[in-house]
């Protein structure tokens, strides 16, 4: 086998284009049988073989500097670069990544799970690169719906405006080609871009405006007549108009076209934008018909394409998406807005029952917070279904737009907490911190399925401003869900297990961690309470007061980032009440990022279990007896 021989970028060189082809088979193949054990990113990287096999075999990585968007599309890169031996351990624990990681190869040049940033960085190398006396080469590779995204367009803007040397790869998944249309833009973008007919152009126009009189007239015109043709038979006009030299729509799949348009593409002055058409899950049949769903899946069986699923309770998204239908159909305000990702929010049925209810806005999580929050002001309920990970994209809006004007938006917050193969750039562990310190937010976690349906409809009903439901991605508990829908008393915790020793306050699924805790140490003689601390904001003073009067020693338990988060705020209340005398121990995730893995691994990792709060609360209770200071009262601001 080709792929075999393949241990680095420069062995590419050697090969004809005959042989690139039959490596680009081989590495579907490899693709397709790997994932289907490991999971990952399927469809993407089908769609990129030949494109990601022209970029190495005409650049020079890593001096040449590759740099993708998010890293979806990101594994025959990492085939080329080395790395062929380790897909086994794709998106497993201490195992490959499933995108670009500077840590794993000096070929990974620029490291992003979010969307929409290579553009930036593609402009932030070639300006340290001219700055520096360099002369090294710098593509970025975006898809067309990471384009979408605001930042993008920021880049795109004033990338034209500096006209650095640098080449955008347009990776257009979602528009097919005729071969006589894009024949037709692949000789207009090679005349366009020749040197020769530039030059020639140039010197045309300047000796027309020396002509007297009618000079200026003549050239105004052909000028005119100019941008008028471009307009009726160039589609990439908006790109040159930027600054841009555009070349495409080209084939993404046809090698011999890839490789000559990046060779004339490297020979231009200025940015280059070359738009390649590509197929999502090109050479698997399942993946081609159905790439929304082959995007990012686990495993599956090859020859009929069945993906297969973990039997047992649904998702916390599935959850969410059937009740907020349930929810739609008694309320005509409420309007579902997602930042392209209907599917993954669990809104696809909603879209379906729903279509004018609905709302997919594209990678554009700062404009779909700020639509949240006209709508709301129209008397709407808008429920903004995101990504934890995703909403920190939208902090100034969440801030500025909707809890400064106290708007009454529903943030229903998917993927909080760890999210398992995904790593660093995926997990949820954030947005309590970075929301709790807002004025007007209020914010809550559910312990089951089915509080989470409870706390959807009471935040669809609570009209004192934004409100957010975070749930995580897991399946649910496996309690009976369908009962009948009721209020939550708004900020009240509840005791789902008494206890007379100490007390572990615990956020959404740790709650099952602190239940299975209590069962330890009842074992050993210790009797832990364990209270559903539902209401992250506002907390409930009430139970908090009893607490402190108990001066019974206290766990915090989050499935969040310590510092700044649930466990911060009960320490805030009690130094706020003057209440020294109860011993207190948060406990979250630390203050460093947290690799890919599964879920259980990842807490594991940094001390969320039932053996290490166990073992937290046995090391807190004598320094509840030894405490012998009075318990001090009063407010403290």
């Amino acid at each position: 086998m080709l792929l075999d021989r393949i241990h680095q970028p420069s062995d590419l060189k050697s090969l004809d284009v005959a042989q690139l082809e039959q490596l680009a088979q081989e590495i579907r193949e490899f693709l397709i049988t790997t994932l289907s054990s490991t999971g990952g990113h399927l469809a993407p990287n089908l769609g990129v073989v030949e494109l990601t096999l022209a970029l190495h075999y005409l650049f020079d990585s890593p001096k040449d500097k590759l740099i993708f968007d998010v890293g979806h599309q990101a594994y025959v890169h990492k085939l080329l670069t080395g790395r062929k031996d380790r897909f086994p351990t794709l998106r497993k624990y201490k195992g490959l990544c499933g995108f670009v990681k500077r840590s794993e190869s000096e070929h990974d040049v620029w490291e992003a799970g979010h969307s929409s940033t290579s553009l930036s960085a593609a402009m932030g190398m070639a300006v340290a690169r001219d700055l520096q006396g360099q002369d090294y080469k710098v593509i970025a590779l975006i898809g067309d719906g990471a384009l979408t995204g605001g930042m993008a367009f920021e880049a795109l803007n004033h990338i034209g405006h500096e006209k650095k040397n640098l080449t955008v790869v347009l990776n257009d998944n979602e528009m097919s080609i005729a071969p006589n249309v894009g024949a037709l833009h692949n000789y207009l973008s090679k005349v366009r871009t020749d040197r020769t007919y530039i030059k020639a152009k140039e010197e045309v126009e300047t000796l027309l405006k020396k002509v007297p009189a009618i000079g200026g007239t003549l050239a105004s015109w052909a000028e005119k007549v100019k941008d008028s043709l471009k307009y009726l038979v160039v589609s990439g006009v908006l790109f040159e108009e930027l600054g841009y030299t555009y070349y495409g729509p080209i084939d993404g799949h046809n090698l011999p076209v890839l490789l000559e348009t990046f060779r004339q593409a490297s020979k231009v002055e200025g940015p280059v934008l070359v738009h390649v058409v590509t197929t999502k899950g090109k050479g698997y049949a399942p993946a081609e018909k159905d790439s929304h769903t082959w995007h990012g899946l686990g495993a599956y069986k090859i020859e009929s394409g069945q993906v297969l699923k973990s039997a047992g309770p649904p998702m916390y998204t599935e959850v969410f998406g059937k009740t907020l239908i349930e929810l739609a159909e008694r309320d005509d305000r409420i309007v579902a807005v997602t930042p392209a990702m209907p599917g993954g929010s669990g809104l696809l049925k909603f879209a379906d029952r729903f279509p004018n209810r609905m709302i997919d806005v594209g990678i554009a999580e700062q404009h779909a917070a700020t639509l949240c929050a006209a709508i709301a002001i129209e008397g709407m309920k808008p429920v903004f279904a995101v990504y934890s990970t995703f909403l920190q994209r939208a902090y100034d809006q969440v801030v500025h737009d909707i809890c400064r004007q106290n708007l009454n938006v529903v943030f229903a917050i998917d993927r909080a907490g760890f999210v398992g193969p995904d790593g660093e750039t995926h997990h949820g562990v954030y947005d309590i911190a970075y929301l709790r310190h807002v004025p007007n937010m209020a914010i809550l976690m559910p312990k089951d399925e089915n509080e989470l349906r409870h706390m959807l409809h009471t935040a669809i009903q609570y009209d004192g401003g934004p409100i957010a439901v975070r749930y995580p991605r897991i399946q649910g508990t496996g309690v009976d869900w369908n009962d009948e829908l009721k209020l939550i008393p708004f900020g009240e915790w509840e005791t789902v297990r008494d206890g007379r020793d100490a007390v572990a306050l615990a956020v959404g699924p740790m709650v099952q961690v602190a239940l299975d805790a209590a069962e330890k140490l009842a074992s050993q003689g210790v009797s832990l309470r364990v209270v559903n601390a539902r209401f992250l904001k506002p907390l409930d003073g009430a139970m908090l007061s009893a607490l402190a009067e108990e001066r019974l020693p206290i766990v915090t338990i989050e499935e969040g980032a310590a510092a700044g988060g649930f466990g911060s705020a009960v320490l805030e209340w009690f130094a706020a009440e003057g209440a020294y005398g109860v011993p207190i121990k948060v406990m979250g995730v630390p203050d460093r990022f947290v690799e890919h893995g599964s879920i259980q691994e990842q807490r594991d990792e940094v001390g969320l279990t039932a053996e290490e709060l166990a073992e937290t609360v046995k090391r807190l209770r004598p320094k509840a007896a030894a405490a012998e200071k009075p318990l001090m009262t009063g407010t403290n601001m």
